[in-house]
C-alpha cells in the first residue's frame, strides 16, 4: 500500500517520512529500494524500536495481557509461554534500544533449580525472558550506532509469584483507589458535567495523566489526606477571590457541590480552567470516599492489613464474614485470597471448601482460590510456630505474618501500612518465609549486596562500570547514556498550571542526569499501582531513577479476570514415573 501511494507520476503525498515501531525485514527495505521512484520522495526511513507502551513518566508495559495465562498456566503445554517471553524479550529489548542504555542483566533464580527437585517452566520464566533480552541486546551492540558497548543501567526481572498480596489488597492511595473503585478504562474516567445554560447533563472524558498538575501532586497520596488537600484548595481559592466568595455566599466554611463550583465557574471565567481541574478532583475524591463508607471499606481494610502483618488469624476472617454479609463477592474472595497466601495451610484439602462456601462463593469463583496459590508454586505446609513444650512456656507466640513492621515508619494515616514486596527489597533484605521484599531488594541492588545466588547476573559487568556500588558525588556517571539525553516520556512535563503556589510542577525536578544510573525492574504477569508508586518514592528517597516495567498493569478485578483462566494441574502419585 506505501509503495502504490508513493509510486507513479502523482503519488499521494510529494514527501514521506516513514517511521516504523518495530524492526522490518531487509526484504521489505529491497523493495523499497528497487522503486527509484519512492526512493527519491523518501525524507526518512527509519526503525525507531519502541514496541512498548509508557504508562507514565517512570513505568512502562509492553502489553502482553495474556502473559498470566499463558506462562503460568498449563505446565504440560508450554509452546505458548515460549512464544510470549519471545515476544516480550523482543519489546523489552527495544526499551533499552531507544533510550541508549545497555543493562546489567539480573534475574530472580529458579527456586528449586538443584540435584533433587524438577524444575517447571513457571521455574525458569525470569532466566528464559533475561536469555532473550540477552540476545537482543547483543544484535544491538552491533547493529545500533551510538548503542552503548559497556553496561550503563541495571535490569532486575522478577514474576509475579514474588508478590501476590498486592495485586488483591485495597491500596487506600488516590490512584490506586480511582482505579480500583471508579471502572476507569486505564487512565480515562467519565463524568457528567452540568450542560450549558441550564440544559441537560453532558458526558465528559477526561485523563488522569501526567499533564494534570493536580492528579501530578496528589496521586500518590492517601485517599484521606488527598481529600484533605483537595478542600483546602478549593477553600483558598474562594478566600483569595472575591467573586468566588459572593458566588458560594457567606457561609464559606460549607460543603461545596458540583452545581455550586460550576456557577463559581460561569461566574469566573478566567479562572475556569483552574476551577475545572479542581472540580474533577473534588467529584472525584467525593466520589470515592462516598464508595468507601457504603461498602464498609475500612473495616475490611484493616482486616486485610492485619492479617499481612500477623494481627489476625483465620478466626477474624470467619467472624467477618458472620458479621458481614452484605460484602459483594469480589471482596469476599480477594480476603480470602490473602489469607491463603498468608496461612496456605488453612486451605489444604476440606478446609479451604468449608472457608469458600461460608464466604459464599460462587463455583467459578472458588477455582480462583486454587490458581491464586498455583501461582506461587505448590504450597509448602508451615511448621508449628510453637516448640514441643510451647504450650506451656511460650506465652507470647510468634505472628504469623507476610510482612514485617518498618521501624521508623510513622502510620499518619489509618490503613496505610501495607506495602508491595519490592519497597522492601532496596535497603536491608529481609526473608520471611522465602519472602524478599522489593524495595530491600533494589537498595540491595544499588549497593552491589544482592546474592548472586538468587539473583544471578548473566553478564558480569565490565570492569570500568560504576553501576552499582554507587559512590562518590552523584554526578560523576560518565559511562550513562543519560548525561547525554533524557527522553520525553521519563520526565515529568514543565508547564506551569498557574493557580498554586505549592503545584508539584514548580518544584519536580527533570532532570536526572544528576542521579545515579537508572534500575529497570520488570515484573512478569502484570504490575499494581502500589508497585508503581513504591519505584516513584523509591527515585527520590534513593536519588537513582527507578522505572518499572510489566507485561500489564493490572487492577484488582482485572487481576481476577486473568486468574480464572489460568489452569492448573493437581500432580498425584499416579503422574510420577519412577
Amino acid at each position: 500500500m506505501f509503495l502504490s501511494d508513493m509510486s507513479g507520476r502523482t503519488p499521494l503525498y510529494r514527501k514521506a517520512f516513514v517511521f516504523f515501531s518495530s524492526a522490518i525485514s531487509k526484504e521489505l527495505v529491497m523493495d523499497i529500494k528497487k522503486d527509484m521512484e519512492v526512493l527519491t520522495r523518501l525524507g526518512a526511513l527509519r526503525e525507531m524500536n519502541l514496541e512498548y507502551f509508557p504508562i507514565d513518566s517512570q513505568g512502562f508495559i509492553t502489553n502482553n495481557e495474556r502473559a498470566l495465562e499463558e506462562l503460568f498456566g498449563d505446565e504440560e503445554n508450554n509452546h505458548k509461554g515460549v512464544t510470549c517471553l519471545n515476544v516480550m524479550a523482543k519489546r523489552i529489548a527495544t526499551v533499552f534500544a531507544s533510550l541508549r542504555e545497555f543493562p546489567s542483566v539480573r534475574f530472580r533464580a529458579a527456586k528449586s533449580l538443584d540435584a533433587t527437585t524438577m524444575t517447571t517452566f513457571q521455574d525458569l520464566i525470569p532466566t528464559k525472558l533475561a536469555a532473550g533480552i540477552w540476545d537482543c541486546l547483543v544484535k544491538y551492540k552491533k547493529s545500533i550506532p551510538n548503542f552503548p558497548q559497556t553496561e550503563t543501567c541495571e535490569l532486575l526481572i522478577l514474576d509475579r509469584s514474588i508478590d501476590q498480596i498486592a495485586p488483591v489488597i485495597h491500596e487506600w492511595t488516590y490512584d490506586a483507589m480511582c482505579h480500583d473503585l471508579l471502572n476507569m478504562e486505564g487512565n480515562k474516567y467519565v463524568h457528567e458535567v452540568p450542560g450549558k445554560s441550564g440544559g441537560p447533563a453532558e458526558r465528559k472524558e477526561v485523563l488522569l495523566e501526567d499533564h494534570d498538575p493536580v492528579w501530578l501532586e496528589l496521586r500518590h497520596a492517601h485517599i484521606a489526606d488527598a481529600s484533605e488537600r483537595l478542600h483546602e484548595k478549593m477553600t483558598n481559592f474562594i478566600s483569595k477571590n472575591k467573586a468566588a466568595q459572593i458566588q458560594h455566599g457567606s457561609n464559606s466554611s460549607s460543603e461545596m457541590s458540583t452545581r455550586d463550583i460550576q456557577t463559581i465557574v460561569q461566574a469566573l471565567p478566567q479562572y475556569s480552567e483552574q476551577i475545572d481541574k479542581l472540580s474533577l478532583h473534588v467529584e472525584i475524591a467525593g466520589k470515592i470516599n462516598r464508595i468507601i463508607r457504603e461498602s464498609g471499606l475500612r473495616e475490611l481494610g484493616q482486616l486485610e492489613q492485619d492479617l499481612v502483618f500477623g494481627d489476625a488469624t483465620t478466626k477474624d476472617v470467619i467472624k467477618f464474614f458472620t458479621m458481614k454479609e452484605d460484602i459483594t463477592h469480589e471482596n469476599k474472595l480477594r480476603l480470602l485470597m490473602i489469607l491463603a497466601s498468608v496461612y496456605p495451610e488453612k486451605f489444604e484439602g476440606e478446609k479451604g471448601q468449608n472457608l469458600m462456601r461460608l464466604a459464599k462463593l460462587t463455583e467459578e469463583d472458588m477455582n480462583i482460590v486454587p490458581n491464586f496459590r498455583m501461582l506461587g508454586g505448590q504450597p509448602v505446609t508451615k511448621k508449628s510456630l510453637t516448640a514441643a513444650f510451647g504450650l506451656k512456656f511460650d506465652i507470647h507466640k510468634k505472628k504469623h505474618a507476610a510482612r514485617k513492621e518498618r521501624p521508623g515508619e510513622e502510620e499518619k494515616w489509618q490503613l496505610s501500612r501495607f506495602y508491595p514486596i519490592i519497597e522492601e527489597s532496596l535497603y536491608d533484605v529481609l526473608v520471611c518465609d522465602e519472602w524478599m521484599f522489593i524495595q530491600e531488594l533494589l537498595e540491595k541492588l544499588m549497593k552491589n549486596e544482592l546474592s548472586k545466588e538468587d539473583y544471578p547476573c548473566l553478564n558480569d559487568p565490565s570492569p570500568s562500570y560504576q553501576g552499582s556500588p554507587f559512590s562518590g558525588p552523584v554526578n560523576q556517571n560518565p559511562h550513562s547514556m543519560r548525561s547525554r539525553r533524557t527522553p520525553t516520556w521519563a520526565r515529568p512535563q514543565g508547564s506551569e498550571d498557574g493557580y498554586s503556589s505549592d503545584s508539584v510542577l514548580r518544584h519536580a525536578s527533570s532532570d536526572f542526569r544528576r542521579m545515579g544510573q537508572r534500575i529497570f525492574l520488570f515484573i512478569v504477569g502484570g504490575a499494581t499501582r502500589s508497585e508503581l508508586r513504591v519505584c516513584h518514592k523509591l527515585t527520590e528517597k534513593l536519588k537513582r531513577e527507578i522505572i518499572l516495567g510489566s507485561s500489564s498493569i493490572d487492577d484488582p478485578s482485572q487481576f481476577i479476570t486473568k486468574l480464572k483462566t489460568i489452569t492448573t494441574h493437581e500432580i498425584s502419585l499416579d503422574d510420577i514415573q519412577i
